[in-house]
């Protein structure tokens, strides 16, 4: 029986510095464990506080174009209902229409440039000298013939 307690002992006590070791290990994985869960929490929290500083950025550029936005939009209908704008337009589309007059009607390019003359040469004429007064006060008569309807 002596020797079964000695093996017993010997048994315990190799178990027993086994088991020492092993909760060293495991003590050691915790700590590497808890340091690993640190480290990626500290990770998460500069990511977290890097994106939304990001998403600050973006929002407030986004109000800052969104004000700019209004503010041209606003501007663009100043601008359009300035003084003169309607008839500058109107204008362009006459022009446009000129245009594709002159390259579709062959006769009609060389009777619009004379008469474009003569609009141009009297509207000198208005605006320098007498003639200028007297048309303000005398409205003129044009040379164009006016089209008359019959009547059936």
């Amino acid at each position: 029986m002596k020797n079964f307690a000695i093996g017993l002992g010997i048994g315990l006590a190799v178990a027993l510095i086994v088991l020492i070791i092993m909760a060293v290990k495991r003590s050691g994985e915790k700590k590497a464990a808890t340091k690993e869960q640190e480290r990626l929490k500290m990770m998460l929290a500069d990511r977290m506080d890097l994106e939304s500083d990001g998403l600050m950025k973006v929002r407030g550029e986004n109000e800052e174009l969104k004000k700019q936005n209004e503010n041209l939009r606003i501007t663009i209908n100043t601008y359009s209902q300035k003084p003169g704008r309607k008839e500058i337009a109107r204008l362009n589309v006459y022009q446009t229409a000129v245009d594709r007059l002159t390259i579709n009607s062959p006769g009609f390019g060389a009777a619009w440039q004379a008469a474009l003359k003569e609009s141009e040469a009297e509207f000198e004429k208005t605006y320098i000298g007498t003639q200028s007064f007297i048309k303000r006060l005398i409205p003129a008569k044009t040379d164009a013939n006016v089209l008359q309807i019959e009547e059936d």
